[in-house]
C-alpha cells in the first residue's frame, strides 16, 4: 500500500471515528456509568465488531448484503432492535443507594450495578457488528483504498489495524470525557437521569436504523 493512499485512509478513519454514532454513545454511557478502566472492555468489543465488518466488506460479502434487500432488512432489524434493547436496559439500570442515603453521606457517588466484563465486551461487539450503516460505509469506502494488483489479505490487515488504532483512541477519548463528569452525579436521582438520557439516545439511534436504506444493486 502506497503512503499517500494510507495517509488518505488514515485521515478518513479519524473523520469516521469522531463522527457521533452508536459506538460513541455507548463509550460515553459506559464511561459515565463504570469509569474509563472498565469501559476499555466495551471498547475492545467495539473494535472486534469493527474488524468483522471490515473483513465482511473487504471480502465482498458486504456488497452482497447491501445488494440483497431481504438480507439487508434482517441485519438492519437486528441492529435496530439490539440498540433499542440496550437503551431500555440502560434506562432501567439499577443504581446502588437511595437519594436520601447519598445526600446523608455526601462523599461518594452512587454506583450503577456494573455489567460483567463478558457482557460489556459482547455489548460493544454486537453494537458494531449489527450496524448496517457501518457495513454500507465500508462497502462504499474500502474499494477506494484497495489495490487489486496486490494481495488482498495484507491490505485488509493494514486497513483494519489503522482503523482500530484510530477508533481505540477516539472511543477512549469519549469514555474519558464522560468519566470525568462522574463527579457531577453525586446522588442516585442524578445517576438515574443520566441512565435515562443515554438510554433514550441509544433507543433513538436504534429507531433511526429502521430508516436506513440500502443502495440499489
Amino acid at each position: 500500500m502506497r503512503w499517500d493512499v494510507w495517509l488518505a485512509y488514515f485521515a478518513a478513519c479519524w473523520v469516521i471515528a469522531v463522527s457521533p454514532g452508536a459506538g460513541a454513545v455507548l463509550s460515553m454511557s459506559h464511561g459515565l456509568s463504570y469509569g474509563l478502566r472498565k469501559t476499555t472492555t466495551t471498547i475492545f468489543g467495539l473494535q472486534t465488531g469493527l474488524v468483522i465488518i471490515l473483513l465482511v466488506a473487504g471480502g465482498g460479502l458486504g456488497a452482497l448484503l447491501v445488494a440483497s434487500e431481504h438480507a439487508f432488512a434482517v441485519v438492519k432489524t437486528i441492529g435496530a432492535l439490539y440498540l433499542i434493547y440496550i437503551g431500555v436496559q440502560q434506562w432501567r439500570a439499577r443504581v446502588d443507594g437511595g437519594a436520601q442515603d447519598d445526600a446523608a453521606r455526601g462523599t461518594e457517588a452512587p454506583r450503577v450495578a456494573a455489567l460483567s466484563p463478558r457482557r460489556r465486551f459482547a455489548t460493544g461487539l454486537l453494537t458494531n457488528v449489527t450496524n448496517p450503516k457501518g457495513i454500507i460505509f465500508m462497502v462504499a469506502v474500502l474499494p477506494q483504498f484497495i489495490d487489486p494488483a496486490h494481495a488482498l489479505g495484507p491490505q485488509l490487515a493494514i486497513l483494519a489495524a489503522t482503523m482500530c488504532g484510530v477508533d481505540l483512541v477516539v472511543m477512549h477519548g469519549y469514555a474519558l470525557l464522560a468519566s470525568r463528569m462522574r463527579g457531577l452525579f453525586r446522588n442516585a436521582r442524578a445517576v438515574r437521569w443520566q441512565n435515562r438520557i443515554f438510554g433514550s439516545v441509544l433507543v433513538a439511534v436504534g429507531a433511526a436504523l429502521f430508516f436506513v436504506r440500502r443502495h440499489p444493486a
